[in-house]
């Protein structure tokens, strides 16, 4: 029996704000984008693991912004072991700090497993662990809470952060913590 990943790249292309800030990138590249990258390199990597099937249950084309619901939904309906949601975040204002942020329902079960593990190990390929107080909170993000199967939603580095953004851009970076959430 296959071990089921449910993926999405969190925001759709159109979805207003979610952007580099412009003082960072010229391009204000969205948030999808970044967010796709990733999932694409989750996607990828996965295909080295034997019984081991992904699905993307987000919009593939990031013209179309999926429900959360239906995003939802689609993972249950599958059959998923595991739901990861992958996101790139915001509110450091052009300052130096940020780094990756991991998120799960509630600390003691299945979920804050694969969030303690795959943080480790995203923090140690990609380098961006941050100042964060608690990296690892818990959070009642509706696919957190929304879902059938262990899920994480993952902030991959802060898009408004004069450290993350130079970083977060590069495709190499996306690579690095795509192969790093399969990892973990």
């Amino acid at each position: 029996m296959a071990f089921k990943i449910a993926i999405d790249a969190g925001h759709g292309l159109s979805t207003p704000g979610k952007r580099v800030d412009k003082a960072l990138d010229k391009n204000q590249t969205r948030e999808w984008t970044l967010n796709d990258r990733v999932a694409r390199y989750l996607v990828e990597a996965a295909k080295q693991y034997e019984n081991t099937e992904t699905l993307r249950v987000d919009d593939t084309t990031g013209k179309k912004d999926i429900s959360l619901s239906k995003r939802c939904r689609a993972a249950n309906n599958r059959g998923a072991d595991v739901y990861i949601s992958c996101h790139h975040n915001a509110g450091i204002k052009l300052g130096a700090g940020g780094g990756i942020v991991a998120f799960c329902y509630k600390t003691g079960t299945k979920a804050a497993e694969y969030r303690d593990e795959i943080y480790a190990a995203c923090i140690a390929a990609g380098g961006l662990k941050g100042n964060r107080n608690n990296p690892t909170p818990e959070k009642d993000y509706y696919v957190l809470v929304n879902t059938k199967m262990p899920a994480v939603l993952m902030e991959y580095g802060f898009m408004d952060s004069r450290t993350d953004a130079p970083v977060i851009l590069t495709d190499a970076y996306a690579k690095l913590v795509g192969y790093a959430t399969m990892a973990g």
